[in-house]
């Protein structure tokens, strides 16, 4: 296959198209610097610059995956909430412009999002079936996103929103939240009853390779584990393999000051299933907790 991807060098880039290096495909990295490769499939495609024509280059491509946009774990000022929204909508805009040149259509186009659309809650349990909608600045941000990326459906190409948990890996959210037991310092954040719902990079990188592959799947994908956990649970486990107490709780009031809005990645949650995956008979190389972080922490 020919695999484009946006946001290419990024944690979930790096681990996919590593993937599919390795499995002798050819994967496309859009970048705005101009860069050479000495991999015979793997290539660099200039965009987001007035001199650029990523389409000419292009042409051909199996599979489009956007996975650009500017990080959620800066302090959120106003700026940057503004940054956060236009980098997407302006990589997703592009990403459509650039499909609907091509000559042959891509058979999917796969558009990171977030579970961050369904709102926080402590009680319910949310599914691709769930109709209600957040408020909060993250719930707004990704329905902005998925209307854009819903446009490459009248270009009559399969689309796909994969709603991204937590995920667990060697870069994003771990390696802060390991460092408080690292340093002996670890334990209960806020209430301790927030969800956690988490993916490893690894089913992360496989559940994308999944539904590349089956034509069946279409709309927004839950890109969780079916075994969601409650964050005192979580930091609980953390400790256990680390071998590092959960003694310290860092109160809410504590973590409001420190990191503003932005704590609502922290101190709220939400219990989100992966119903589409469990249809389509995904099978969680770490469906439980506990074997993905030991497997990142071994």
């Amino acid at each position: 296959m020919k695999i484009a991807i946006t946001g290419g060098t990024g944690f979930v880039g790096k681990h996919l198209t590593n993937y599919y290096l390795n499995n002798g495909h050819d994967v496309y990295i859009l970048t705005r610097n101009e860069k050479t490769s000495s991999q015979k499939n793997l290539q660099y495609v200039q965009w987001l610059s007035n001199e650029a024509n990523p389409a000419s280059s292009l042409e051909g491509i199996d599979v489009m995956i956007n996975l650009a946009g500017k990080s959620i774990n800066d302090r959120w000022s106003e700026d940057a909430k503004k940054a956060i929204v236009e980098s997407r909508v302006k990589a997703t805009r592009e990403v459509y412009s650039i499909i609907s040149k091509l000559e042959k259509k891509p058979s999917v186009f796969i558009n990171a999002s977030a579970i961050g659309v369904y709102g926080t809650s402590r009680n319910k349990t949310f599914t691709e079936d769930s109709t209600e909608r957040g408020t909060d600045f993250l719930a707004e941000t990704v329905k902005v996103w998925e209307k854009e990326a819903s446009k490459v459906e009248e270009l009559n190409v399969r689309t796909v929103f994969t709603r991204f948990g937590i995920i667990l890996g060697e870069e994003g959210a771990l390696p802060k939240m390991l460092l408080p037991y690292k340093l002996f310092a670890g334990g209960k954040l806020g209430s301790g009853e927030q969800w956690v719902s988490w993916i490893s990079i690894d089913d992360l990188v496989k559940l994308i390779d999944y539904v590349i592959q089956n034509e069946k799947i279409t709309g927004p994908v839950n890109a969780t584990a079916p075994n969601p956990v409650k964050m005192n649970e979580f930091g609980k486990t953390i400790g256990n393999i680390l071998n590092r107490p959960h003694w310290l709780p860092a109160p809410e009031f504590a973590l409001k000051t420190i990191l503003g809005e932005m704590s609502i990645l922290i101190l709220e949650g939400q219990k989100v299933l992966p119903k589409k995956l469990e249809k389509h008979h995904f099978t969680f190389t770490y469906p439980y907790v506990d074997e993905a972080l030991r497997s990142i922490l071994k």
